[in-house]
């Protein structure tokens, strides 16, 4: 008997593996795979800008990166102690000025580095609402909780957000022709804007991705993860507490099917062993002193200097706390 409808991924042509350098930007959702593909020791450069939700704010944050203008004294903004970066994440905020800007600047500088250098870049769209600062019209990434009095809320069209990331694209292929780019849409749900209007945005987000898939054959991708979650995993126990989220044993899933597409059957097989690796690194022995966990330290480290020769530039030092 089937239970639920699998949806069919054919293997991708594009290939995720060691040694190859990627970039993943957008929402929570690229955050979740893309901070697995980090855990799992691959080549990754995880939301420059932090998380970031509208395909505009998204398309700028590329942009910034193709240009990488540092920021400097009064380019953020200062409420109830804290300094902002309308263009970036709350987690590239501080209560000094100048840490802020040297933390948005040194992660630009890095990060505009490794976009000329990339092969892989990843772009998940969260939402098809925005908000426009009244004051000088401007998209933001990150209204931070200041009054909504501030900001027009606005909702991007497929058309719109074609035209950015077409800007966008061309301005990536002008210095780094060889980069492939996967587009998905984050199956988390925002249920603040109301269940029709969270349908309305992502279809628009759906559309505009199909749109950009259609228009370079060959050079963009996308990943069906919005649809699994809608399709495969529609049953509310895969979701977190806040009914909205995918639940942990989802995104595991979700990174499944991710990496059956995307990868090969060597690097799964690589995967799988620098994780296991990984996972004993961090393992809390009852008897840490005892015969059998020297043993298996012993072999851990032999499996770790073993994929050393497969892995290079392979490192397990946050594991063991060195």
């Amino acid at each position: 008997m089937k239970f639920y409808s699998k949806i069919d991924i054919p293997p991708s042509p594009v290939r995720v593996s060691y040694g190859k350098e990627m970039m993943s930007i957008g929402s929570c959702f690229a955050e979740s795979i893309g901070r697995m593909l980090v855990e799992s020791k691959f080549i990754m450069d995880l939301n420059p800008f932090g998380v970031l939700y509208n395909p505009a704010s998204i398309a700028l944050a590329v942009t910034r990166l193709l240009h990488p203008a540092e920021q400097s004294t009064g380019t953020l903004f200062h409420h109830e102690g804290v300094f902002h970066s309308f263009e970036h994440h709350g987690s590239f905020s501080g209560v000094s000025e100048a840490d802020c800007l040297r933390i948005i600047n040194e992660r630009l500088s890095v990060s505009a580095s490794n976009i000329l250098k990339i092969k892989l870049l990843f772009v998940t769209f969260g939402t098809s609402w925005f908000f426009r600062l009244k004051e000088d019209g401007r998209v933001v990434a990150n209204c931070h909780k200041m009054p909504a009095g501030m900001f027009e809320r606005e909702r991007l069209t497929v058309e719109a957000i074609t035209d950015e990331w077409i800007s966008a694209l061309s301005a990536l292929w002008t210095v780094n022709e060889e980069v492939k780019v996967i587009f998905t849409v984050s199956p988390i749900r925002h249920w603040k804007d109301g269940a029709h209007e969270n349908a309305l945005s992502k279809s628009i987000l759906l559309l505009a991705a199909d749109a950009l898939q259609v228009r370079y054959p060959g050079r963009v991708f996308y990943f069906p993860a919005y649809e699994i979650m809608m399709d495969e995993l529609r049953d509310y126990r895969f979701y977190a507490e806040d009914l909205f989220h995918p639940s942990d044993t989802a995104v595991c899933y979700l990174f499944e099917r991710f990496a059956d597409t995307f990868m090969d059957a060597e690097t799964r097989m690589l995967l799988t062993e620098v994780n296991e690796v990984r996972k004993a690194f961090v393992h809390k022995p009852l008897y840490p002193e005892s015969k059998s966990y020297t043993n298996f330290m012993a072999q851990t480290l032999l499996k770790a200097e073993q994929l050393k020769t497969k892995i290079p530039y392979i490192c397990f030092g946050n594991e063991t706390g060195k």
